[in-house]
């Protein structure tokens, strides 16, 4: 017989509904008969037993919020009748645990990229990137220009990655914006770079040189459009058609895993999220870690719940105390502008089975698994770190995606319940939390993670996961890939002169 409900947690107060039941079908817990007292969707959750208003609601658990009134086993518990619990700023306390994973090192490998200064590339593109988004115009023209010449043979794409930015900024602001383009320039995926410039911004770009550091000379270079007498456009061309002959000489090799940096990502999340693709994701990400390789989690607004998990997962008291300024830097973020830190989840959310930031958040942390934090990174850091890292940025689909590829993920997997076509400037597979959406939108969707509750076991899927996903590293395209759609997005917090 087909499962409907699923009690995740032993200590859990609610069950989730496979599918969508209804008012008056029983159903059995630990040998206690509930009857519904409502219809029911799918990905929803059911109360289990009798609770009074003010008391916490468990699910995973742990305390997803408060009952707002006394409700009744068998009531459908959404945003209607559950609140957060999440106000301001805590204090934590250190009570490290010790997570060894006991998976076997494969020694496997992908196609790759092998770069002059010890990275690897997934891709092996050339890219234009404006330093200033007066230039976006000239930008995208002299991508299509080489795209029409050259037919992109013997190389992957060609992309000019548009911004809005590079001027008017002040400070902090600025410093995210210059950082962001720092990390895409030098981002192993693209085999040549042109840097192109105007001239009078505040991203000067002598200035903005110098924050690459030592940089290889032959891939990257640089074009200032207001020191061009005549036709910029054929001033750009002819440093193109160089950056082309030098990329299309490269050639993938075998790779070892060890090399892989992935970004953990959720969006447009229900109800299954915690329970298909996320625990999915982190099988995935223990295993990678587990090799030699990176994963990395962002989306701290996502971790306000569930982020006592990760800090007391952090290898180092030093680690801790990161984690700790970066959850709660945060906090007093959203509280600068008057907003409430349990300003979440999204109506879409709401609607697949989500109804407070703490049911959102312990879903979320588990694309991460449960390996030993490595590395926690600011918003437009580099890694430096193997392992497990935490990210500070936003939740925001597309700044969150931005950022993990800027820090330096080759490829950013991104689960989703109600689905979405985007990607950012690496590979952004999108794998679905359940069998409906994979089946509505196979031209979005990458992987099914529903599959796992259709019958097939974790243990079965993981290795076509993971198949899936060096087949990506070694050069198929993701959906957003195929679709073309792709784009960047920088975090903006401060004035605009």
């Amino acid at each position: 017989m087909e499962k409907t409900y699923l009690k995740i947690n032993k200590a859990d107060s609610v069950v989730v509904c496979l599918q969508p039941m209804k008012k008056g079908e029983t159903i059995n817990i630990d040998g206690i008969n509930v009857t519904l007292n409502q219809d029911t969707p799918a990905g929803h959750k059911v109360l289990i037993k009798d609770t009074a208003e003010g008391q916490d609601i468990v699910k995973y658990g742990y305390p997803i919020g408060h009952a707002i009134k006394n409700l009744k086993a068998g009531d459908w518990v959404n945003e209607e009748n559950l609140k957060t619990n999440l106000a301001g700023t805590l204090s934590y306390t250190y009570q490290p645990v010790d997570n060894r994973l006991d998976i076997v090192d494969e020694k496997r490998t992908f196609m790759g990229y092998q770069r002059k200064n010890g990275d690897v590339g997934t891709r092996n593109e050339i890219w234009i990137v404006p330093t200033v988004g007066c230039v976006n115009g000239i930008a995208e023209r002299l991508a299509a220009q080489l795209r029409k010449e050259t037919g992109e043979d013997g190389i992957d794409s060609v992309y000019a990655w548009h911004h809005n930015y590079g001027c008017s900024q002040l400070s902090g602001d600025h410093e995210n914006t210059r950082n962001i383009l720092r990390d895409i320039v030098l981002h192993p995926n693209a085999g040549g770079v042109l840097v192109l410039g105007l001239g009078c911004e505040n991203n000067q770009p002598e200035q903005f040189e110098q924050l690459l550091g030592d940089y290889d000379h032959e891939r990257i270079k640089f074009l200032v459009t207001q020191k061009v007498d005549g036709d910029e456009v054929e001033a750009g061309m002819e440093i193109l058609r160089q950056l082309y002959e030098k990329a299309r000489e490269d050639k993938r090799e075998p790779l070892s895993v060890s090399k892989l940096r992935i970004g953990l990502k959720c969006g447009g999340s229900d109800g299954f999220s915690g329970i298909t693709a996320n625990p999915l994701v982190g099988e995935f990400s223990d295993w990678l870690v587990a090799q030699g390789g990176t994963t990395i989690l962002t989306e701290v607004p996502e971790m306000f719940g569930a982020e006592t998990i990760l800090m007391n997962r952090c290898k180092t008291t030093e680690l801790f105390e990161k984690t700790v300024d970066m959850v709660n830097n945060f906090k007093e973020y959203f509280l600068s502008h008057g907003e409430p830190v349990g300003e979440n989840p999204s109506p879409g959310n709401k609607a697949g089975g989500i109804s407070t930031l703490e049911d959102k958040a312990l879903g979320c942390t588990q694309k991460c698994g449960k390996a030993m934090v490595s590395g926690v990174l600011k918003y437009g850091e580099r890694l430096e770190n193997n392992g497990l890292n935490l990210l500070s940025a936003p939740g925001n689909d597309l700044v969150a995606s931005t950022a993990l590829a800027s820090a330096g993920c080759h490829i950013v997997l991104f689960t989703t319940g109600r689905g979405t076509p985007f990607g950012t400037f690496v590979p952004t597979m999108k794998i679905a939390t359940n069998p409906t959406l994979a089946a509505r939108k196979p031209n979005w969707i990458d992987f099914s993670a529903g599959q796992l509750i259709e019958g097939k076991s974790m243990d079965e899927l993981l290795p076509e996961f993971i198949d899936k996903i060096l087949s990506v590293a070694s050069g198929e395209k993701a959906r957003n890939e195929i679709n073309d759609y792709r784009e960047i997005s920088i975090f903006k917090n401060g004035v605009t002169l």
